[in-house]
């Protein structure tokens, strides 16, 4: 955060100051939990639905605390405690941010990069922090803190050194990324694809699409969007655009689309292949540059247009193409459950990806598996299963969303595909229905079940793909195939 006087952060949140000198300066980090909080901090004591922070403000304060932000005044023996007391905690974290951020833009040079889409937000921000902070300081969630709560504590770590804030934006209804934006204004704003993964959620993909785009809207003159020029969607943002925004592409096809123009910049990702590892590759190349050969060091095929928005932030930021080039070839998966890749002690292959599942990653993720098992000249092939769980928040889509599932599951020969929980069941469904023989598939109830299948038939050299969203907790289970420490 940026430097600011008690009284300073008063004015900024439109409160009043009670029990600290005005005039101190407030120079550590900013929590909302107050387990977290260290010397100096600022605690955030956000109203919940079961809680209300203000009841841990002493427990804060006894931890370090130098301020409380609260709707009320908190008292430790009659005596008023450090606070600024605001009508809403969670809506005064979000200004107390919009002032650090303008603070510093005013006083340095701070690019801030913000990123949504229905697939790969995390994925994009993990590329672009390793690409970025090997040419400055750069600030960026170790988390998917993406919502309200979780952008302002991400911008907040910013101080006077940062010079890249790369934050991840999600949106769970139309208006989320625009009340995001009206605090932290981005400087470049990336859009990966719209699909249908919150259809659910938002009602219809046309809604999702608007909900989207509001993270280009607000952008002004001098700033960058970064644009999917494969998905039409998000390649019609580009009408929503104000003037003097620059648009710099990314694309994986052999030949661009009819809407970037013959002067448009354009990152462009061609004769993408993936090795009998998983790895992709593929000839990345930039504005103005010379084509380079890129093997990432990432595992699945769909990773390719991840690595090529992260090379569009990268270049849009400075970096040059031999850094860009390096850090995709070496840089692998910063965040757990995310296409982690991990030998187990019994020989088995995991591929534990079972942090998040919508219709498009869970095909990404099949393919990749199918693509490992089938060998190629130096390696032989290996029996891939498939362990997959309901992909949530899919609405009236949910039971044709899963059944295409399963339906792919037999045309990709995965050999035997255990389909966990009631509803997922429609994957185990299609999959019967589509050809699958034997015992090929096959459907339970619980994950516990599904580990005692596949401690009775894995065998060393098998690959597992564990696949779901997140709270069908699947990424547990894989952890324990794996023999991950700690596995829950």
């Amino acid at each position: 955060m940026k430097r600011l006087t008690a009284a300073e952060i008063a004015t900024a949140l439109s409160g009043e100051l009670y029990g600290i000198d005005p005039e101190t300066p407030l120079t550590a980090g900013v929590v909302t939990d107050s387990r977290e909080v260290g010397p100096g901090d600022i605690y955030v004591a956000r109203r919940g639905e079961s809680f209300d922070g203000i009841e841990f403000a002493a427990a804060a304060v006894e931890a370090g605390a130098a301020l409380i932000i609260g709707e009320s005044v908190p008292t430790l023996h009659d005596e008023p405690l450090p606070v600024v007391v605001v009508a809403d905690a969670t809506e005064a974290l979000g200004q107390l941010a919009k002032h650090s951020i303008e603070g510093l833009r005013a006083d340095g040079e701070l690019t801030v990069i913000a990123i949504t889409g229905s697939v790969g937000k995390t994925t994009v921000k993990d590329l672009a922090a390793d690409l970025l902070s090997g040419e400055a300081e750069t600030v960026w969630p170790p988390n998917s803190y993406n919502n309200e709560v979780g952008v302002p504590l991400t911008a907040l770590r910013a101080v006077e050194s940062t010079r890249f804030l790369v934050l991840e934006m999600g949106a769970r209804s139309i208006g989320n990324l625009a009340y995001l934006t009206s605090l932290i204004r981005p400087d470049i704003a990336v859009e990966l694809a719209v699909g249908p993964a919150h259809s659910g959620v938002f009602g219809s993909i046309e809604n999702t699409t608007r909900a989207k785009a509001e993270l280009v809207e607000p952008l002004t003159a001098g700033s960058t969007a970064v644009l999917n020029a494969d998905d039409t969607r998000v390649s019609a943002m580009r009408e929503v655009l104000a003037p003097d925004v620059s648009t710099l592409w990314f694309s994986q096809r052999e030949s661009l689309p009819e809407w970037v123009g013959e002067d448009d910049r354009v990152v462009r990702g061609t004769s993408v292949s993936t090795d009998s590892s998983g790895h992709p590759t593929f000839t990345l190349t930039l504005p103005g540059e010379e084509p380079r050969d890129v093997r990432l060091a990432l595992i699945g095929e769909h990773h390719v247009g991840n690595a090529l928005a992260a090379a569009a932030i990268a270049h849009a930021c400075g970096v040059t193409t031999k850094s860009i080039v390096t850090t995709l070839s070496t840089s692998s998966a910063a965040s757990r459950w995310r296409m982690e890749l991990i030998d187990s002690p019994s020989g088995v292959t995991v591929l534990n990806d079972a942090y998040n599942a919508n219709p498009e990653s869970m095909r990404a993720s099949l393919k990749t598996l199918a693509s490992m098992g089938r060998g190629d000249e130096e390696t032989s092939p290996r029996r891939t299963f498939a362990v997959l769980g309901e992909m949530l928040e899919l609405g009236d889509e949910s039971v044709s969303a899963h059944s295409a599932i399963g339906e792919l599951v037999v045309r990709l020969n995965i050999t035997r595909t255990i389909v966990v929980g009631e509803g997922a069941k429609p994957i185990f469904n299609a999959a019967n229905l589509e050809g699958s023989w034997g015992n090929e598939a096959a459907w339970v109830a619980t994950a516990s079940e599904a580990k005692d299948l596949l401690n009775a038939e894995l065998a060393p050299g098998d690959i597992v793909l564990f696949k779901s969203s997140r709270d069908a907790g699947l990424r547990y289970l894989g952890d324990e195939i794996a023999g991950v420490s700690g596995a829950q």
